[in-house]
């Protein structure tokens, strides 16, 4: 698939944003019209290494992990998805400043990496524009959420609250 992106102006500052970025476990917050069914792969579901496998609407169950992070400034994700996960598939946020000092400007690009005949013309199929509109509504979620600030229920990695590390 092409690289599908959005862009959106977020009153907040990039390292706000970049925090809601980086960690997994609250992208559900933002993405669950366009993500379901997240469940995170690591018990530390923060930072470099960190991944989730969720379905994308339209795409089927994809593979994320968190590869490259530098603070405030870019997120980048590789994983895999499609028919018995073989596509790779890559996002990408960018966060640039802003026309305003404490402003900031998010950007998103998401594309798959088909192989097999199947697999691209499959991928022929995909709605970008529907794509696009998704990811749109997630970086006005996003926006929502870096500027007002509210308590964000963190998505929590089965038996984890049983292990001796947690119990604290």
């Amino acid at each position: 698939m092409r690289p599908v992106s959005a862009s959106l102006s977020i009153d907040a500052p990039r390292e706000r944003i970049f925090d809601l970025l980086i960690d997994l476990s609250i992208r559900p917050a933002f993405s669950d019209h366009l993500f379901t069914d997240l469940r995170l792969g690591r018990l530390k579901p923060v930072g470099i290494g960190a991944s989730a496998r969720y379905r994308l609407e339209g795409v089927g169950w994809m593979d994320s992990v968190i590869d490259q992070a530098e603070r405030p400034y870019l997120v980048r994700e590789h994983g895999m998805g499609g028919r018995t996960n073989r596509v790779p598939a890559f996002t990408v946020w960018e966060l640039a400043e802003g026309p305003s000092p404490d402003g900031s400007e998010v950007t998103v690009t998401f594309w798959t990496e088909p192989s097999s005949l199947f697999d691209k013309a499959r991928d022929l199929t995909l709605r970008s524009r529907r794509l696009r509109r998704g990811f749109k509504r997630m970086l006005v979620r996003l926006r929502e959420l870096a500027e007002s600030e509210p308590t964000i229920e963190h998505v929590r990695l089965a038996g984890a609250d049983r292990l001796p590390a947690f119990n604290r």
